[in-house]
């Protein structure tokens, strides 16, 4: 060829609504610095995030190759791309890769009948694999012949449809083993673009996954050896990351399967914690923590002082439902033994379970919960059990043993018009039912998770929580009461309750080709524009509530509670003096949390006990005593309203844009601060006391200041 091989990578979001996908797009910057490395000049290499500007890129200027990711979240609107290239530039060769490709072959054959347009497919680390097809199309003379020479050649690591129509399969181990190979996007520039001030950067220190969990699509053998980067390219992406990040910017993904369980992980979180003190960068960090090796973890993340939360990806916590998705490997037991550990080291502790599992029961569900809920975590996220094409779930054997019933929904936000005028969405396929869970059993379970997520929650309702445990109370029957006792919440909170209920039936359909047919509906693709459809039900009513009936949620909460207390006997006027205390302590954290005026509105109580310092400590609420009442004002700090505010900025105020705010943000950067008014006389007279309860109590993991 006479001029330079031209090539486009994308790995798109949409972005009708918000960013749904706000990740740097690493992942095509591995392969593209690695293409560029082979080949140099030879080619040119454009990355793209947005889908308005890929789309005009292949009217404007089709490329040689068309090269895309293919997730979940991404599938249609690539396949529409590929589309469009084809259209303006018949002999384009089209690249497909990524883990949302079917593990038996049957139904890879189907998958890339339904995808016509795709000549390449690169299943796994793309990087060689597509090397190998740009070495290929280099040794074409004419670029209209690159397509015919590339369909008529056998290369590693891809996929390949022949001239005849028929998949040639040519997947030997194509995984590169000292990542340190792939020149880093970030200093080799081609990340600097997306540092525009909507993207998140992705750190990757390593790839690969020891587990074969059946709902995952990493659950792969061919993917189980874990491959890392050296520490020092580790170092030279976080700090050129750090020196380049845009001022609202305050998060950033690790994209890691097991972050903190490997050797090599400390390291990782001794380079970010510098980050911390020389750049206050990043605030909030967002990764997938390890499976095993618990007590390293903790170790790991404790230097990164509350910026990234303690996940323990239990899924179920029951022996048999674990066999089934093979997870026997994984030791809940111990896991979850590490949760007052993971509590006195000042971290926030996330346990997630996936509803309608296989052989999962309602009764095991409800079980699971409650023994999450026992443990004092601080967070249980309730997962939907997806289908994804890449997992072995996914097979129809599989479906058949279990007898899955499935649904098909939109994937939150992600839905637009092209500027050809066409309307794309992305769809998941989830279980509603099984063998062993009714459809009404599911709708209920998913009520429940939403009250778990609402007010299990580690920081805001601490105080409600350690104190009915202290007096012997289920604290599980809290949540389960929420539920069951709807009909005396108060009227704004009864109202979520039921939208949560109605939308969790309405976001199913039966088919994908009901959604499509759906969104080119005028009226019913503006509901969605507006915000009343395609939605992450959970996180939706989340900010709901948040913005429109917080203080009502947590009136509710205390309704309950109370009624708990009298049911067991522990209504004393002791006690109810004591609970007056932590109703007014979780009323006054929990005000305004998002609103413009959030800054003015500082609500005040009358205090009798000193809640943060019971928090604290192990001892009854009764030892805190204050001397005399005292004046407490509940506030935002200024770095706390910077940080929502940045954020808000970002991403937008509306209900739905306020659902990926609030993803960005950290707990403790999210309620307000009690401050003690003329309170050091008293502070004065509990001193001696203090240190007799508690003669070390650890400050620094305190989310609250005087």
């Amino acid at each position: 060829m006479n001029r330079p091989l031209q090539i486009f990578l994308a790995d798109l979001t949409y972005d009708t609504i918000a960013i749904s996908t706000e990740a740097m797009p690493l992942n095509i910057g591995y392969i593209a610095s690695y293409c560029i490395k082979k080949f140099g000049s030879d080619i040119e290499i454009k990355l793209f995030k947005y889908i308005s500007d890929l789309e005009k890129a292949l009217v404007d200027t089709p490329p040689d190759i068309l090269g895309m990711s293919n997730y979940c979240w991404s599938q249609n609107v690539s396949q529409e791309m590929f589309k469009i290239c084809k259209g303006t530039n018949p002999h384009a060769l089209c690249v497909w890769g990524g883990p949302n490709f079917p593990v038996d072959l049957p139904s890879q054959e189907l998958f890339l009948k339904n995808a016509p347009e795709v000549d390449v497919y690169i299943p796994i680390d793309g990087e060689v694999g597509f090397m190998h097809v740009v070495e290929c199309a280099l040794q074409s003379d004419e670029c209209e012949n690159i397509q015919k020479l590339v369909l008529s050649s056998s290369l590693e690591g891809c996929i390949i449809r022949n001239t005849e129509g028929k998949l040639q399969y040519t997947l030997a181990d194509t995984r590169i083993k000292k990542l340190d190979e792939i020149p880093s996007p970030y200093t080799t520039g081609l990340m600097d673009k997306f540092f525009d001030g909507k993207l998140i950067p992705m750190l990757q220190t390593n790839r690969g996954c020891p587990f074969t969990c059946t709902f995952c699509t990493d659950g792969n053998d061919a993917v189980m050896q874990v491959n890392r980067f050296t520490k020092e390219r580790v170092s030279d992406d976080l700090n050129y990351i750090a020196n380049n990040i845009p001022e609202k910017v305050h998060s950033m993904f690790i994209s890691d399967l097991n972050f903190g369980m490997l050797p090599g992980d400390l390291e990782t979180c001794n380079l970010i914690s510098e980050l911390q003190k020389n750049f206050n960068y990043p605030q909030r960090i967002i990764a997938t923590t390890g499976k095993n090796n618990k007590e390293g973890i903790i170790n790991a993340i404790q230097r990164l002082k509350g910026s990234i939360n303690f996940s323990m990806s239990v899924q179920s916590m029951d022996q048999d439902v674990l066999q089934n998705i093979r997870r026997a490997n994984i030791s809940v037991d111990k896991m979850m033994s590490l949760a007052p550990t993971i509590k006195e080291s000042g971290l926030l502790t996330i346990a997630e379970i996936i509803l309608c599992l296989p052989g999962e029961s309602y009764q095991k569900h409800l079980n699971s919960i409650r023994k999450l809920v026992l443990t004092g975590l601080d967070d249980i996220v309730i997962h939907t059990c997806m289908l994804l094409p890449g997992s072995e779930m996914a097979i129809p054997s599989e479906r058949l043993k279990y007898k899955f019933q499935t649904k098909f929904r939109i994937l939150p936000r992600d839905f637009v018009t092209l500027n050809n005028g066409k309307r794309i969405c992305e769809v998941e396929e989830v279980v509603v039912s099984t063998k062993d869970m009714t459809f009404n059993e599911y709708v209920e379970l998913r009520v429940l998770g939403f009250v778990l997520w609402m007010t299990n929650k580690g920081i805001l309702y601490d105080p409600i929580i350690k104190f009915l445990t202290e007096l012997g109370i289920d604290i599980f029957e809290l949540f389960h009461k929420m539920v069951q006792r709807k009909e005396i919440s108060p009227i704004p909170v009864s109202k979520i309750l039921d939208r949560y209920s109605d939308a969790t039936k309405d976001e199913l359909y039966d088919s994908p080709k009901a959604i499509f047919d759906m969104i080119q509906n005028d009226e019913k693709y503006a509901d969605l524009v507006e915000g009343r459809g395609a939605i992450n039900v959970m996180q939706f009513h989340h900010a709901a509530v948040l913005t429109e009936c917080m203080d009502e949620w947590t009136d509710y909460v205390i309704l309950i509670a109370i009624e708990l207390l009298k049911e067991n006997k522990q209504y004393s006027k002791d006690i109810q003096k004591e609970f007056k205390t932590i109703e007014n302590f979780c009323r006054g954290m929990c005000h305004n949390p998002l609103g413009e005026n959030r800054m003015d509105t500082n609500p005040e109580y009358i205090l009798e006990y000193d809640v943060k310092k019971w928090l604290l400590n192990k001892t009854e609420l009764k030892n805190f005593k204050f001397p005399r009442p005292v004046n407490t004002i509940f506030m935002l700090t200024d770095e706390q309203y910077k940080i929502i505010q940045d954020t808000l900025d970002m991403y937008g105020d509306s209900i739905v844009e306020k659902t990926k705010v609030l993803k960005m943000i950290s707990q403790h950067h999210l309620w307000r601060n009690p401050h003690y008014q003329n309170v050091q006389d008293s502070e004065k007279e509990l001193t001696e006391q203090d240190a007799i309860i508690s003669p070390s109590i650890n400050r620094e993991n305190t989310v609250f200041s005087v």
